[in-house]
């Protein structure tokens, strides 16, 4: 069994064969789904796929690129449904900034503000963080440990192999591990692996994107959790079986689902 934490479901590009998307993975023991929030436009499609299969769940939040989209008015409705999971994906994405010097630290501080509201409202629905971080772990961690948010812990979504963030397994966060494992320029994070604490350990796709080998160039989707399981499993010389009943049973502590 397998939980796929993080699978934009609801992008464009699962339009038209989504129902065959999720019979492939749950034929391939996916049996868990979870819709991060990324653009709060595509959040009303979320939701209907979560109530349309019992196994997909949804979380509320606005990616760092999607800023201009947050409404907490919005929010704040969609996050008492009985399948919101978390509040996500939140953090900061210093990848793309461009401009001035002065219009880069604008918008910093701009997608700082919009992270922090997103932790106080996990932290008063009580849910956990899914936070996704580029290039911007310093930060990122400052202000999660800041703001407390140890209170509802998360997870670091596709995590990016930096040793600093490891000590927020302390914190309860924990570390989403998907299809960049298997890259052939994943060296830092193959290093980095056996460091988490297994009980930390998430597994996810980020489809349809980040497409794990050997399907790279083509659409990801969560069936494909399988090759990120194979990889952990071979690197950490553990059963796959194993490794498949340690992050569901981490992804079900955390998400508080069943």
């Amino acid at each position: 069994m397998i939980v796929d934490t993080h699978v934009h479901l609801d992008d464009e590009r699962f339009v038209e064969d989504l129902n065959e998307v999720l019979n492939r993975a749950r034929e391939g023991g996916v049996e868990r789904f979870i819709i991060p929030g990324a653009d709060p436009l595509n959040l009303q499609r979320a939701i209907s796929i979560a109530q349309k299969n019992s196994d997909v769940y949804f979380a509320v939040g606005v990616h760092p690129y999607d800023m201009d989209s947050f409404n907490d008015n919005d929010f704040k409705d969609f996050l008492m449904h009985e399948k919101c999971v978390a509040v996500g994906e939140c953090g900061l994405d210093y990848f793309r900034l461009d401009g001035s010097e002065e219009e880069k630290e604008a918008e910093k501080v701009r997608q700082k503000e919009l992270f922090v509201t997103q932790i106080e409202l996990a932290k008063k629905y009580k849910k956990p963080l899914i936070v996704h971080i580029r290039d911007a772990s310093r930060d990122s961690k400052e202000l999660l440990l800041k703001h407390n948010a140890s209170e509802v812990g998360g997870v670091l979504h596709c995590y990016n192999a930096d040793e600093e963030l490891l000590s927020l397994a302390k914190e309860g966060f924990y570390f989403g591990i998907g299809g960049v494992l298997t890259f052939s320029n994943a060296k830092k994070l193959i290093q980095v692996l056996p460091k988490i604490p297994l009980e930390k350990l998430l597994i996810e796709t980020d489809a349809p994107y980040l497409t794990p080998t050997p399907h790279r160039g083509k659409r990801n989707e969560p069936l494909y959790t399988q090759f990120v399981v194979k990889k952990i499993a071979e690197l950490l010389e553990i059963t796959e079986q194993k490794i498949e009943e340690i992050s569901t049973k981490n992804a079900f502590k955390l998400f508080h689902i069943s």
